[in-house]
């Protein structure tokens, strides 16, 4: 089994990140190990994943379009439009390039924590939610009653009730939509 230095990505990633985007990784990273001490997840993956989540969040939009254009990274034409979703991507990259994490399943969840989509592991989704539900959020009006199901209930309906609550506040917003986010509303809504 691998093990991570923890202490290592932590004070990378308070170099990496703004103040205020530190704070919500270990927040982030905190939350994800409380939920997979729940759901029987691996603790210190999900803490990796969630230190890491936003590890290129603070790069600039035309630096991750040059990033991905130069390591063939595939930008969507809504990723182009939008290039703050490409964090996801980059940040992956990141964290294989840059800090060694070869686990796909940690690379994968950093890399859908933003948009999801259908069937993710549960590490995914524990990244996922764990983004949303972490103690400095604050604002989503569901906010309360998606960390009660998260941590006392279905996991896969707090995916559900995450993914609901992103595509209202983004349509509710005018906002356009990644098509992974409706796919993976509509995959954890039949489930």
């Amino acid at each position: 089994m691998i093990r991570y230095d923890l202490l290592h990505l932590r004070r990378s990633m308070e170099k990496y990140l703004d103040g205020e985007r530190f704070e919500h990784s270990l927040g982030v990273a905190y939350t994800a190990a409380a939920l997979a001490m729940c759901h029987g997840a691996d603790v210190e993956k999900a803490q990796v994943a969630g230190i890491l989540h936003d590890c290129a969040k603070c790069v600039g939009h035309d630096k991750k379009l040059n990033l991905c254009r130069r390591h063939g990274i595939e930008v969507s034409d809504i990723e182009r439009r939008n290039p703050f979703l490409l964090h996801t991507k980059v940040g992956s990259h990141v964290a294989k390039h840059q800090f060694d994490i070869s686990d796909e399943d940690i690379l994968r969840a950093i890399c859908n924590h933003t948009t999801g989509r259908p069937a993710m592991s549960l590490l995914e989704k524990i990244i996922y939610i764990s983004d949303y539900i972490e103690p400095l959020r604050g604002h989503d009006r569901r906010l309360t009653e998606i960390r009660t199901e998260a941590f006392r209930g279905d996991i896969d309906r707090a995916t559900l009730m995450k993914a609901e609550d992103v595509l209202k506040r983004l349509e509710d917003g005018g906002r356009e939509i990644d098509p992974a986010t409706r796919e993976t509303y509509a995959y954890y809504n039949n489930l």
